[in-house]
């Protein structure tokens, strides 16, 4: 299918723990595959590899995963009002 689109996701505080967020945005099942995902060096934060499961994404930043099926992004976002 080639490269997917962003996925916009809302997240309720300021930020959300990266392994939260894969799993929030169904990326990853658990939190054992958000770890080896986020080992592996597949995961970027606003342009920046990402190794820390436990790092703090914040509201406005871009996560970019690279999976078999393609890269997907998540936009993380406030929610709407």
């Amino acid at each position: 299918m080639g490269h997917t689109g962003g996925v916009e996701i809302e997240i309720s505080d300021d930020s959300i723990r990266l392994g939260q967020l894969l799993k929030f945005a169904s990326v990853v099942t658990d939190g054992g595959e958000a770890k080896a995902l986020i080992a592996s060096g597949d995961v970027r934060v606003d342009g920046e590899p990402e190794t820390r499961r436990g790092r703090q994404v914040h509201v406005g930043s871009l996560v970019e995963v690279d999976l078999p099926q393609g890269r997907q992004e998540l936009r993380v976002v406030a929610p709407k009002a």
